[in-house]
């Protein structure tokens, strides 16, 4: 069976991706920065490089869980009327 934009399984639909995709923008990844900022702080301070390091992984990781909400939402709606999208009104 061919998994295609029309196909997407038992999946979350494309509006629900795109609210949990700005849930987890607006809400989890300042809650997730808080959190990682504190960690890191609870350890004696390391050089830059290492912090840097750490930032910087800390950063990727949050994503990897929610690669499947992300993934899609900037585009339009597959499952959308086609003639919904459609300018409304006469062209200049």
């Amino acid at each position: 069976m061919e998994r295609g934009p029309q196909n997407q399984g038992a999946g979350l639909s494309h509006r629900a991706r795109r609210r949990w995709a700005l849930f987890i923008l607006l809400v989890g990844l300042p809650v997730y920065v808080v959190v990682a900022v504190n960690v890191v702080e609870m350890f004696e301070r390391p050089s830059i490089w290492v912090e840097l390091l750490v930032f910087v992984v800390l950063g990727i990781v949050w994503a990897l869980p929610f690669r499947f909400i992300f993934r899609g939402v900037g585009r339009a709606d597959p499952d959308a009327d086609p003639d919904e999208d459609a300018p409304k009104g006469p062209r200049a």
